[in-house]
C-alpha cells in the first residue's frame, strides 16, 4: 500500500464487472492499483493500471457501498444519484485477506472522515460533528491532538518504565489472551501497545489514533517487519472510525492525572461499546481512585506565600491589596501535581472504584465521592492526596498498575487538593466530606472539595474548587514530614487492601480484594 495525505493506493490481484459475463475489466500484463484520492476534491475511489491510472474505473466514495463476498474479495457497489439513474458493481480481488482487510479499512475511513464539501444557503461548508466534537472544545481538542502528536511527548511516556514496563508485562504474560485474537489498541499513539499485542501472538491489531502521531504509529510499525502485517493503523477518533470486524480485547492507556484527566475514559468506554465482542476483555478493565487527608506545613505555606505579592500598598504608587483575595483563591484552585512522603497522609485511605467493563459514559460526566476518614494522629489537616491504580485482569497473570506514593515514580506522580483554610483533628476524630468530580469541555473537570472536622461542639468546614485542567505542577523531592506522622505509610495507602507486593520490574502483582472491594466490582 502506498500513501500520502491525499490518497491511499492499494495492488490488487484483478477487477471484474459485475454482469452475467464477470469479464476482467484489465489486462493481466501491467498491475492494477485501487486508489483512493481526493483529485476531484471529493473522495473518489480510481481503479486502473499504470501511474496515471489510465481507463480508470471511477466511484464517487460518497455514494457507494463496499462488501466482502470472500477473505480476499469485495463488492463495490456505487448507487444511482441524479447523474446516473443506475448503480454500477465491481468484484475486486485482493492478493491476501490482510491486504483485503486494510482496504476495508482505508475505505471507510475516507468515507467518513474525508470533509465533504457541500456548499449551504449562506456559502458555508458543511461538516458532521462527531460526539467527541459535541463536548469537547475545539480548541482544547487542537492543543490536546497536537501534544500528542509530537514524539518528545511519546517518548516521555515511553520512557515511564513502569506504566510501559507494567503493560508490557500484563501483555505478554497473559498470551493466551491475545493469541489468535483481533485488538483493538484505542488511542494507540506511538504504536507500542499493539506491537506489545502482536508479539504476544494477537491476529490482527487495529491501532486507532487522532493525532499526527498516527503517521510517526505507521513508521514505527513498518520498521518492524516480523509483525507490521498483523496491524493496522487507522487514523481518527474511536467516535468516528469504522472497522471491519468486532474485537476480542481492547487495550489502552487512557489515564491521565487523577485516572480521569483528559476524559479519554469516555473515549475507552465508547470503544468498548462500538467494536467489542461480547464478554471481551478490556487491559485495563478496572480503575481505582484513593484518597486520604494529608497535613503538609510546607506545602501550605508554599501556596499562601505566593499571594503576598498582592498585599503591597505601595507598588509604584499603586495599592495593590484589592485582589489579594483572588489571587489567594486563584493559587489553591490548582491542585498540586508531584511526589509526596506518603507518612504525610493522616489516615487510611478510601478507594472509589470505576470497572471499565460496565460503567456507562454518562457515569463519568460527573463522578460524587463521599468522604469519611479516622485520624490516626493529633496534627492540621492541609487538603485531600489522590493516586490511583489500574488492574490488567489477564487469564493467567492479574497486575495492577499503580501510582501510590512509595512506590515507584510515574509519569502522573501523584496529586494533592490543598484546601485555603486547614483542619485541627486529633487521633481517632472523625473527616468527612466530598470530592465532586464534574467533567466540562476543556477534556477535564472541575473538582469540588469539602472535608469537615467536629471540635468540641465546633464543627469546621473547609472547601475549596479546583480545576483539573490547570494543575501546579511542583515535581520537586518529597517534603520533610513531621515526628508525630511518622507512622507506618501501607497501613495509611490502603484501607481495605493490604499494599500491593512489587514484581521484579516494578510492576505490581494483584493481591486479593476484600469483599466489600468485590462487591463494587
Amino acid at each position: 500500500m502506498e500513501e500520502n495525505q491525499k490518497q491511499k493506493q492499494f495492488l490488487v490481484s484483478s477487477v471484474s464487472e459485475l454482469t452475467s459475463s464477470s469479464s476482467s475489466l484489465f489486462s493481466k500484463t501491467e498491475p492494477v492499483f485501487a486508489r483512493l484520492s481526493l483529485d476531484s476534491g471529493s473522495p473518489e475511489l480510481r481503479i486502473g493500471q499504470g501511474a496515471e491510472l489510465s481507463d480508470a474505473v471511477v466511484f464517487n466514495v460518497k455514494i457507494s457501498q463496499l462488501f466482502k463476498l470472500g477473505p480476499a474479495e469485495s463488492l463495490c457497489v456505487s448507487e444511482a444519484n441524479k447523474e446516473k439513474s443506475h448503480s454500477r458493481g465491481i468484484s475486486i480481488q485482493f492478493r491476501n485477506e490482510e491486504e483485503s482487510r486494510a482496504f476495508h479499512c482505508a475505505f471507510e475511513q475516507w468515507k467518513k472522515e474525508v470533509v465533504v464539501q457541500e456548499p449551504l444557503n449562506n456559502g458555508a461548508v458543511s461538516t458532521s460533528k462527531s460526539k467527541f466534537d459535541d463536548k469537547i472544545e475545539a480548541s482544547s481538542a487542537k492543543m490536546y491532538f497536537h501534544y500528542y502528536g509530537q514524539l518528545l511527548h511519546q517518548q516521555n511516556m515511553l520512557q515511564d518504565f513502569v506504566r510501559t514496563g507494567t503493560y508490557y508485562s500484563a501483555v505478554i504474560e497473559n498470551r493466551a489472551d491475545f493469541l489468535d485474537r483481533v485488538v483493538v489498541d484505542v488511542g494507540a499513539g506511538s504504536g507500542i501497545l499493539s506491537l506489545f499485542a502482536a508479539q504476544a501472538g494477537a491476529k490482527h491489531v487495529y491501532a486507532i489514533e487522532a493525532s499526527e502521531m498516527a503517521d510517526y504509529a505507521r513508521q514505527l510499525i513498518a520498521g518492524n517487519p516480523s509483525l507490521n502485517d498483523r496491524i493496522t493503523v487507522i487514523k481518527g477518533k474511536v467516535e468516528d472510525v469504522e472497522l471491519p470486524e468486532k474485537a476480542d480485547i481492547l487495550i489502552s492507556e487512557p489515564m491521565g492525572t487523577l485516572l480521569v484527566n483528559e476524559r479519554m475514559l469516555e473515549s475507552y468506554v465508547i470503544a468498548r461499546d462500538r467494536f467489542l465482542v461480547q464478554n471481551g476483555k478490556m487491559f485495563p478493565g478496572v480503575g481505582r481512585i484513593h484518597m486520604a487527608p494529608f497535613s503538609d506545613e510546607y506545602l501550605y505555606m508554599e501556596i499562601a506565600n505566593k499571594a503576598t505579592f498582592w498585599q503591597q500598598q505601595n507598588y509604584f504608587g499603586v495599592d495593590l491589596t484589592p485582589l489579594h483575595g483572588s489571587a489567594y483563591q486563584g493559587y489553591f484552585s490548582q491542585p498540586v501535581v508531584d511526589a509526596f512522603d506518603s507518612r504525610l497522609l493522616v489516615a487510611p485511605a478510601v478507594s472509589h472504584v470505576i470497572n471499565f467493563s460496565s460503567v456507562k459514559e454518562e457515569d463519568l460526566y460527573e463522578i460524587d465521592v463521599p468522604l469519611r476518614f479516622l485520624s490516626t494522629v493529633s496534627t492540621r489537616i492541609h487538603g485531600l492526596a489522590c493516586w490511583f491504580d489500574v488492574l490488567f485482569n489477564g487469564s493467567t497473570v492479574q497486575r495492577w498498575l499503580t501510582t501510590a506514593p512509595g512506590a515507584p515514580t510515574t509519569h502522573w506522580y501523584q496529586l494533592r487538593c490543598v484546601l485555603p483554610q486547614p483542619l485541627y483533628v486529633m487521633p481517632g476524630q472523625e473527616i468527612t466530606g466530598r470530592l465532586h468530580l464534574v467533567a466540562h469541555k476543556a477534556q477535564s473537570y472541575t473538582i469540588y472539595l469539602t472535608l469537615s472536622a467536629l471540635v468540641g461542639d465546633m464543627l469546621q468546614t473547609s472547601s475549596v474548587k479546583l480545576d483539573l485542567k490547570e494543575p501546579y505542577y511542583r515535581m520537586s523531592q518529597p517534603q520533610a514530614y513531621s515526628a508525630a506522622q511518622d507512622q507506618n505509610p501501607s497501613q495509611l495507602l490502603q484501607s481495605d487492601m493490604q499494599f500491593p507486593s512489587r514484581d521484579d520490574d516494578g510492576s505490581i502483582l494483584m493481591q486479593p480484594p476484600s469483599p466489600n472491594e468485590l462487591h463494587s466490582l
